[in-house]
């Protein structure tokens, strides 16, 4: 059987750029990555708003400013996450030894499911925000494509991780299954002279 994507027969062999991004899970990566941008930069953006009688900035999700600083913060860190994991993607076909890449795989699958919920909650807590906003909070409707284009790329987002997840777990099945075959039939040892 030859090594495959998941095995190490393939360990150790030159990056190539074309294969890595036509790969799903790369694909996904990039695309929750650019989700992640689209969210914190249009609540950093247009998310807050100047209170011409206080003199201070509120938050445009009904005033709750736990609403933005959760918008930003799951935006940054699940941005950062992206930029790790596709790292770990690129470095990937390097790790030779099959436990090292179902740790990693592993470790795809919990963050995945991790991110796929806090963007549930962030969709969820942003979206019921939104709902109970106050009209003459912002008369002039300042920033509320910003805010509706935030709610709609958590939302997104959700379905991203969780493909992510689902991916990962794949990728976990057919490295046991290497694990696995390697096991039932090991590669013989050339004769000694």
């Amino acid at each position: 059987m030859e090594g495959g994507a998941y095995g190490a027969g393939k360990a150790g062999g030159a990056f190539d750029l074309q294969t890595f991004i036509r790969q799903p899970h790369t694909v996904l990566r990039l695309v929750s990555w650019v989700f992640t941008i689209v969210v914190f930069g249009c609540i950093v953006n247009e998310g807050y708003l100047n209170d011409s009688d206080e003199g201070k900035e509120f938050c445009i999700f009904n005033r709750n400013s736990n609403a933005c600083n959760y918008g930003v913060t799951v935006g940054v860190l699940a941005f950062l996450t992206c930029v790790l994991y596709l790292a770990l993607d690129v470095y990937f076909p390097q790790i030779s030894s099959v436990k090292d890449r179902k740790k990693a795989v592993i470790s795809d699958i919990g963050v995945s499911a991790f991110w796929a919920f806090l963007w549930f909650v962030g969709f969820c807590f942003l979206a019921n925000q939104w709902q109970v906003s106050k009209p003459e909070d912002n008369p002039m409707n300042e920033g509320t494509d910003a805010a509706r284009a935030a709610i709609t790329f958590s939302f997104f987002s959700i379905f991203t991780w969780s493909m992510l997840a689902i991916l990962a777990s794949r990728r976990l099945k057919a490295i046991t299954f290497q694990e696995e075959y390697s096991q039932l039939f090991p590669t013989p040892l050339p004769p000694q002279p």
